[in-house]
């Protein structure tokens, strides 16, 4: 796996985020939460960067990852919560 020791560190910053925070709130909290947490544990961290998106030289839109970290991995933190 590409940067596998990155993802390993990402997983673990977001199961000590969850364990805390518990499942259940909106995602834009975990997604702080998450940056606060790979800050501390001594990783950059960009949230929301724009990129735009090209199709035969015309601008078609942007791409508004959630966060990338160390600037190698993009990472989309969502939050489900099974009901049963």
């Amino acid at each position: 796996m590409l940067h596998e020791e990155l993802t390993r560190a990402i997983i673990g910053a977001a199961m000590a985020v969850l364990n805390e925070l518990k499942p259940g709130l909106d995602e834009k909290l975990y997604e702080n939460a998450l940056t606060i947490e790979l800050r501390a544990r001594g990783h950059t961290v960009e949230q929301q960067r724009e990129f735009p998106v090209h199709y035969r030289g015309i601008l078609i839109g942007k791409l508004i990852p959630d966060l990338i970290v160390d600037g190698k991995v993009i990472t989309d933190p969502k939050n489900s919560l099974r009901v049963q």
